[in-house]
């Protein structure tokens, strides 16, 4: 079975996070997606406590990238980039292990966020993620409050597409392994 970590945005409602949520529910068979939802709890990056002195959460976090077989991100867009709390969870695994060769896929809530888009794949890439970019899940969410969200996800074509993207993500990491 196929292990998912997709990191969870920091806001309480959040369509991103929804969108998770959702992929979550609708993995299809064979496939589960565990949400981690530490990003709040990191303490920001410094070099100076890595080792001996990486903080418990950072570790959870190292961890749960380390045991999961992929990673899936969907991030907002804030002043056309990466919202400084999913650069700092990132920069957590920049001298770690737990990012190189792994596979990962960016999915979206928004067909706005161009510009965090770039920015993210960049970051990621040079981290040495296999990031998988002909493998995207868009659902527009953007300024939809929580009830629209919930039925815009649930939508027939929409748990489709989400079933079929994490398949489609999954079977590409079994052909490459």
């Amino acid at each position: 079975m196929r292990q998912s970590a997709p990191l969870l945005n920091l806001r309480a409602v959040s369509t991103n996070s929804a969108l998770i949520a959702a992929l979550a529910q609708n993995a299809p068979p064979g496939c589960r997606v565990t949400v981690y939802d530490g990003l709040g709890r990191l303490p920001i990056f410094n070099p100076d406590d890595e080792g001996e002195q990486t903080p418990a959460e950072a570790l959870a976090l190292i961890d749960a990238v380390s045991d999961a077989d992929d990673v899936i991100v969907s991030c907002p867009e804030y002043a056309h980039g990466v919202p400084g709390g999913l650069k700092n969870t990132l920069d957590w695994l920049v001298s770690r292990d737990a990012a190189v060769g792994k596979s990962a896929m960016l999915v979206h809530a928004s067909p706005r966020s161009l510009f965090a888009r770039a920015a993210l794949a960049e970051i990621m890439r040079t981290m040495s993620f296999a990031l998988y970019e002909d493998v995207a899940l868009e659902i527009p969410l953007l300024g939809k409050k929580p009830p629209e969200v919930e039925k815009i996800l649930a939508e027939p074509a929409n748990r489709r597409a989400m079933r079929e993207t994490v398949q489609v993500f999954a079977d590409c990491i079994r052909r490459q392994t």
